[in-house]
Parts: C-alpha cells; sequence; structure tokens
C-alpha cells in the first residue's frame, strides 16, 4: 500500500493521532482532515492544525458549522453538561457525526485521488456511540462505493483495541510519548493528560495505567 494515497480523519485527540501514525507507515501518500462544527473548545483544531504540521502531513480544515445547528449537545453546547444516564446515549454523543465526516472526507479523498480513509473509531471502548460500531462502517463503506462509483477502503485500525491496546500500538508506531504529551483529547480542553476528570480523560488514563503495569513501570 505504499503506493497508495489515504485521508486520515483527524481531531487532534489520542485515537486519531495514533491512527495519523498508523496510516503514515502503512501508506505513501497521506493527508488529514478536520472538521470544524463549532465544538466546544477551538483549542482541538488549533491541536490538529500543530500535529500536522510538526509530522509534515498536508492537513484540511472543513467548515462543519450546520452540524452545530442540527446536533445541539454537550460537545456543541457549552450550557449542557457532560453526562450519560443508564440506558441512555451520553450527552457528548453528536448524532451524524461519523456518518457525515467520513461522507464528507470520502468527496476529499475522491477528488485527490485517494481511495484508503481512516478512522479511529472503535467498538471497544466507544462509550456507547451507535456510529462508531463496526457493521455502520462496513455499510457506510458499501453505500460510499455506490454513490460515488469509487473503490473506498475505510480503515479502522483501533476498532477491536481496548484503550491500553491503543497505548500499546502508538508505542509500537514510536510515538508514545509525543501522543501522551501533544494531544488533547479532554472534554474540558485540556491537552496530555487532560482534567483527568472528564469521562474521556478517565478512560484514557484507565488504558494508560493499565498499558504502563504491562511495560513494568508504575502508575502515570
Amino acid at each position: 500500500m505504499k503506493q497508495e494515497k489515504a485521508v486520515v480523519v483527524f481531531s487532534g485527540g489520542q485515537d486519531s493521532t495514533t491512527c495519523l501514525y498508523w496510516a503514515r507507515k502503512q501508506f505513501g501518500d497521506v493527508a488529514a482532515i478536520t472538521f470544524d462544527y463549532q465544538q466546544r473548545h477551538n483549542l482541538e483544531i488549533e491541536c490538529a492544525r500543530q500535529i500536522a504540521e510538526e509530522l509534515g502531513v498536508e492537513h484540511t480544515v472543513l467548515d462543519m458549522s450546520l452540524l452545530n445547528q442540527l446536533a445541539p449537545n454537550a460537545l456543541t453546547r457549552t450550557d449542557i453538561p457532560i453526562a450519560q444516564e443508564d440506558g441512555q446515549l451520553p450527552s457528548t454523543f453528536v448524532d451524524g457525526r461519523n456518518l457525515l465526516f467520513l461522507s464528507f472526507a470520502a468527496v476529499f479523498a475522491k477528488q485527490r485521488g485517494a481511495r484508503h480513509l481512516v478512522t479511529g473509531v472503535c467498538e471497544t471502548d466507544f462509550s456507547g456511540y451507535p456510529d462508531c460500531r463496526d457493521a455502520f462502517i462496513k455499510s457506510l463503506n458499501v453505500t460510499l462505493n455506490l454513490a460515488m462509483d469509487y473503490p473506498f477502503v475505510i480503515h479502522t485500525p483501533l476498532m477491536w483495541l481496548n484503550k491500553a491496546e491503543t497505548w500499546k500500538l502508538a508505542d509500537e508506531l514510536g510515538a508514545f510519548d509525543y501522543i501522551r504529551e501533544k494531544t488533547l483529547t479532554c472534554y474540558n480542553g485540556i491537552k496530555g493528560d487532560g482534567c483527568g476528570e472528564c469521562p474521556a480523560c478517565k478512560l484514557r488514563k484507565a488504558g494508560l495505567e493499565a498499558y504502563l503495569r504491562e511495560r513494568g513501570e508504575v502508575k502515570a
């Protein structure tokens, strides 16, 4: 696949940055695409820009503010608390986000002659988000191919990994320290290890500590 082109759906977070490193190893030509849907923290977009620049990856930011208008939730509204009630989706779930992101990424990819799309969705540690499921990705892959008569392949390197295994993959890719220090996963907009209190930080921290134990190191 070294002669192939790929587009990575890129947020500047732990998962998408791991996928960016993975894609750079797999493909000869890699571009990153970030979506500005007026998310809670604009720092997320700046973080993505900085990482792409430091890694020498072509980076495009697309305006997706319409999604903000359509889907009010804790990631698009500062007055909606981050919470999850039993039996319900988390308040951080953005309806249609991955559907739209991957669809627009596919349009972008086709224009530049790329057929590979890479996304960091995961069914193992997916917070109950329906658009992170493997069945959805496979279904969308077929739909995109039919819609544009183009042989897209959607790659999901993290689909069956838990957070500890995602840290392990980052380490194997030589990106462990970079991803730990430079990425933004925190719902409160704090880079690196984050606030330690929001659901995203707790998941990230638990995976990190599990992996460090596996490496025989003390807890982070």
